[in-house]
């Protein structure tokens, strides 16, 4: 596959990063992904936007036009032979030498990779993990290249894609998923983890929950015990490649079989990636 490495179109295998960039040598990167629909990258302003805010706080320079942003998606969908596809999106620090560097980084390495998308998403299982969700090491979970406590719940978890892993906090309350942003339904009312939790700003999350808002169904945030979500009517995860996965079940706890709820909230999810791109244009 071709990918698009700080302004030129190269076979992966001849891809070469500096091994003195700050994002191999101390973490310091962020990455996004997301979908491109029959050429059209779905909440591509929001991804970026969440990235730029990262950045500003690790210090990185980096900004993009949607325009030469499309051009670069189109130009990789083209030479790739794609329409429909899964990009990663990267912005490492650049490089800068050895040693922590306390100024402005301002020639970041900038990284597209792109492939097929899944054929089909099935409904999964979750896990409640042993692993904990780690703390932010800054103010609020970036999306970062600082991976190794999912790395380590993915190992916990294994290696079937049928199988999604839960973190609960160090003090208990349910997180999220390894990969996934987590919501539950009661009594005709959706509950998902509080941003308090220490969770991803998830883009998916956010906009399933602006959904919600428009069809006026009841959304709770908060600090939940395991046994709320083991006691849910009906589960489901979002993030941007699988969007919204219905889950079967956690352990011996089977949930309901796809409520109207859920199902509505999948067909106006689907209508609303035809209709627009972005939900802060």
């Amino acid at each position: 596959m071709f990918i698009y490495l700080n302004g030129e179109y190269v076979e992966e295998a001849e891809a070469k990063v500096s091994i003195m960039d700050h994002g191999y040598l101390y973490g310091l990167g962020l990455f996004e992904t997301f979908r491109i629909y029959n050429g059209h990258p779905f909440l591509l302003d929001d991804h970026f936007q969440r990235m730029a805010e990262g950045l500003e706080e690790l210090g990185i320079d980096w900004s993009i036009t949607r325009s030469d942003a499309m051009d670069i998606l189109t130009e990789l969908l083209t030479r790739n032979g794609i329409k429909d596809a899964y990009v990663r999106w990267n912005v490492s620090a650049g490089a800068m030498g050895l040693g922590l560097y306390t100024g402005r980084y301002t020639d970041p390495t900038v990284a597209v990779l792109i492939k097929p998308l899944p054929s089909s998403v099935q409904d999964k299982e979750i896990v409640i993990l042993n692993r904990r969700r780690n703390t932010p090491e800054g103010d609020k979970r970036l999306k970062s290249h600082h991976y190794l406590n999912n790395v380590l719940a993915k190992r916990e978890l294994g290696s079937s894609p049928l199988l999604e892993g839960i973190f609960l906090t160090k003090e208990g309350w349910v997180a999220e998923g390894v990969v996934s942003n987590l919501f539950w339904i009661k009594d005709h009312k959706v509950y998902t983890p509080a941003l308090e939790t220490g969770i991803l700003d998830g883009v998916t999350r956010r906009y399933i929950m602006s959904l919600l808002k428009d069809q006026q169904i009841p959304l709770i945030e908060g600090l939940f015990d395991q046994s709320e979500l083991l006691d849910a009517d009906e589960v489901f995860l979002t993030n941007s490649i699988q969007e919204v996965v219905r889950v079967e079940s956690c352990g011996r706890t089977a949930y309901a079989k796809e409520s109207n709820l859920l199902k509505g909230l999948k067909e106006s999810f689907e209508v609303e990636t035809t209709q627009r791109w972005s939900i802060a244009e």
